[in-house]
């Protein structure tokens, strides 16, 4: 299942700039671009921490679960 991090529309709410947050959360500037521009980008738990405390979220704030694909229906169940 995959995970979406919700950087951008949650810096966005809170008025933070790429660049501040990137000095707020102490993390490169392109490592932001990077999750603005694919929010399904893998990170570590310990950026998303740093990114929730610059940002002053719950951690579950910046993720989404997206819906799991159907089930396909099983061989002989009707």
């Amino acid at each position: 299942m995959p995970i979406r991090i919700k950087l951008r529309e949650l810096a966005q709410q809170k008025g933070v700039s790429q660049s501040r947050l990137s000095r707020l959360a102490d993390l490169n500037v392109g490592m932001i671009q990077r999750i603005y521009h694919d929010p399904y980008t893998n990170i570590t738990l310990s950026t998303l921490e740093k990114l929730a405390r610059a940002l002053r979220v719950e951690l579950a704030e910046l993720i989404e679960l997206d819906p799991p694909l159907e089930k396909e229906p099983e061989a002989g169940s009707s």
